[in-house]
């Protein structure tokens, strides 16, 4: 026996109306009663399904929550009004990146304010356009990655951390990387957030469903499982082909050493004696022994005018020729005219020579360089902590060493997939990643980076070196292990066997341009898909002509 039809609609997760049953309430109720309510809990629910996706990002990496924080977040989107659509996406963006990008407050407490609140807003408009009728379940995902692609480019360069794609590296999703890189992760994140709201709603509405013989029709299950199974499929594909290796191992192995310094977190250069960080690293050196192929220091661990002419590079020259093996070593030093400065890695060979170097081409805005100097300091914004701005590099991403081409992406560059891509490229058979979270509390931004090595490993298929003066530095597998993690603050050397690749997956061969495309192809196909149909009005027969006599 059917239940009667309930005309309030069934109430989704957290008591809200879900989109599928607004669509039938609006069916039946008046248009005033069909507007989108504007409630507290609606808004509360954003803020928490937003803060269970913060949560499966590092440090606290409980990945499967992003899954159940999208689909909640999902579920609250209905149609009617796109201010509540877009208020909505904007207090879930609020949730996800306040925790998310939290170690941003230790670099620039203004410039965590102001980028929370503007990826919140592009967030929220990519809510406000989505459709929300059957075809949202493909458009959404199209919508929210295509944010995602904005965020990780704008503004200044963008800031891509706290990602989806970051937080699935622990998951079954990780090989998708090898395909198409973070965007596409993000995508296959989403779509299967969509997958489990339907399997969740299904499941609803055949208990309490508005009709329950309508609704359990063998039919009407298969239509609200369609997400889950196009997702499904579609992931298991993707995992499949990503599983496929197309990077092959050049048969040489080589022994690499990193070296950690150690030392206190929190601090700054503008604070810190530059040479007892030289010093820290070079006592840490001395207890290595004859027999790594290559060593390898942390982002700018020296600090001075010129490299070239220092007593740091004879002190480090005579490592090298102790150790009979390149020393690959984190630099800053003044431009000519002193008023800026480079970022740079350099090789300096046994012999006592500098080999390879490669400057920074990604820089930190507000932590290397300030946008908008002028304007900021006409206004009087305290700017003593970055005196001076670091100047671009423009080459390509890798170092030639004695034992091979090695990838470089140095710091923050190793959140840019098109950096360790473009080392690759070039033939880079090894990817480094030196780098220096010292100036950060907390643990936040150092996890995430531990996670984006294991994301460049994975879709780069290559071992990663990842080597920072506090902490954390770690050996990565091409298959995203992590091996010989230190400790935060601790003076440390691992030395690990790994082996030197070549090729490119589909990933590093094709970019995330033709993902870009085609995500947007989609995001408006399901808009036109989606759109409102007019019914046909029935025809009416003509009215028959009275017999004229």
């Amino acid at each position: 026996m059917s239940s009667p039809t309930r005309k309030d609609g069934a109430r989704g997760l957290f008591g809200v109306t879900t989109a599928e049953t607004q669509v039938e309430a609006e069916a039946t109720a008046p248009a005033a009663t069909a507007r989108p309510r504007r409630s507290w809990r609606a808004g509360v629910a954003s803020v928490a399904a937003g803060a269970l996706v913060g949560f499966s990002l590092p440090p606290w990496g409980w990945w499967p929550l992003a899954f159940i924080g999208l689909a909640i977040y999902s579920s609250l989107l209905r149609p009617g009004s796109w201010r509540t659509r877009w208020s909505r996406g904007f207090l879930f963006t609020l949730g996800w990146l306040g925790p998310g990008m939290a170690w941003m407050w230790f670099l620039t407490p203004p410039g965590y304010v102001i980028a929370v609140a503007i990826f919140a807003v592009v967030h929220g408009a990519a809510a406000a356009i989505a459709p929300f009728g059957r075809w949202r379940w493909l458009g959404l995902p199209a919508a929210f990655t295509l944010a995602e692609a904005l965020r990780f480019c704008f503004p200044f360069g963008g800031v891509p951390l706290a990602s989806l794609a970051i937080s699935q590296v622990p998951g079954p999703l990780a090989p998708v990387a090898r395909v198409g890189g973070p965007l596409l992760m993000t995508f296959v994140t989403m779509l299967a957030a969509q997958a489990l709201l339907a399997v969740v709603t299904t499941i609803v509405r055949s208990l309490h469903g508005t009709d329950q013989a309508a609704t359990n029709t063998p039919a009407a299950v298969i239509a609200s499982l369609l997400p889950a199974l196009v997702a499904a499929v579609l992931t298991t594909g993707l995992i499949g082909v990503g599983s496929i290796r197309m990077v092959h191992s050049t048969g040489k192995t080589i022994r690499v050493a990193f070296v950690q310094g150690g030392g206190p977190q929190g601090t700054h250069a503008i604070d810190t004696n530059p040479r007892l960080v030289v010093e820290r690293h070079l006592a840490a050196t001395d207890t290595l022994q004859p027999g790594p192929d290559l060593v390898i220091w942390p982002e700018n661990v020296i600090n001075v005018a010129d490299f070239a002419t220092s007593v740091e590079r004879t002190e480090v020259a005579a490592e090298a020729r102790r150790l009979n093996a390149p020393l690959l070593v984190g630099v800053t030093e003044d431009t000519g005219d002193g008023k800026h400065f480079l970022n740079a890695q350099v090789v300096v060979l046994p012999d006592g020579s500098i080999g390879g170097r490669y400057d920074k081409v990604r820089r930190v805005p507000f932590g290397e360089y300030v946008p908008m100097r002028g304007l900021l300091e006409s206004l009087g914004a305290p700017l003593e902590a970055i005196p001076r701005d670091a100047v671009a590099g423009t080459g390509p991403a890798y170092l030639d060493t004695p034992v091979g081409r090695v990838a470089v992406v140095i710091s923050w560059e190793v959140f840019f997939a098109g950096r360790a891509r473009d080392g690759v490229k070039h033939g880079g058979e090894l990817l480094i990643n030196p780098t220096n979270g010292s100036s950060y509390t907390w643990t936040i931004l150092q996890s995430q980076q531990v996670a984006s090595s294991r994301l460049r490993a994975i879709e780069t298929d290559r071992w990663v070196v990842q080597t920072a003066p506090t902490g954390f530095s770690a050996f990565i597998s091409p298959d995203g292990d992590v091996i010989q993690r230190t400790s935060v603050s601790e003076a440390a050397v691992r030395q690990q066997e790994v082996a030197l690749r070549r090729g490119e997956t589909l990933a590093v061969r094709i970019g995330d341009k033709p993902w870009v495309l085609l995500v947007f192809v989609t995001l408006m196909l399901s808009v036109w898909l989606d759109r409102p149909r007019r019914r046909s009005r029935p025809v009416r027969p003509p009215e028959p002509v009275p017999d004229r006599v």
